[in-house]
């Protein structure tokens, strides 16, 4: 029986360790995300400072919403600065799911990518920017 609640335990630490698998998707590919980030350029870089019509995405995942230097946020935007609110890969997925129906307000007109796929792959191509 002890071997069992050991076995569990570890079990369960190790699939802590393991990272979320975003909404259906596999784990995503970085060139991939690339050729789905040619969406993305025309109003975003990945360069750091380099802001465009949207902030820059460089050092996204794990920032603060809303706290690029420079760039000028929707009212939205801000109060989720405010809330506290990270880009962890699965406010990422949401996000770029449906932007504005995860931040009413938004300034962000994209519609979204209903691929579960290419959201992961787009995620693991910024991931790369830190």
């Amino acid at each position: 029986m002890r071997k069992m609640l050991v076995g569990a335990l570890a079990a369960l630490a190790l699939g802590g360790l393991a990272a979320p698998a975003l909404a259906g998707a596999d784990a995503g590919d970085p060139a991939k995300g690339e050729k789905v980030f040619k969406k993305c350029k025309a109003c975003h870089s990945v360069e750091p400072g380099k802001n465009k019509v949207g902030p820059t995405l460089f050092g996204v995942v794990g920032r603060v919403v809303g706290s690029v230097e420079g760039y000028k946020y929707s009212k939205a935007m801000l109060a989720k600065k405010d809330e506290g609110l990270v880009w962890t890969e699965e406010n990422l997925d949401k996000f770029l799911e449906k932007p504005k129906k995860f931040i009413p307000g938004t300034k962000m007109s994209f519609a979204g990518l209903r691929k579960p796929q290419q959201r992961a792959d787009v995620i693991a191509y910024l991931k790369q920017f830190k």
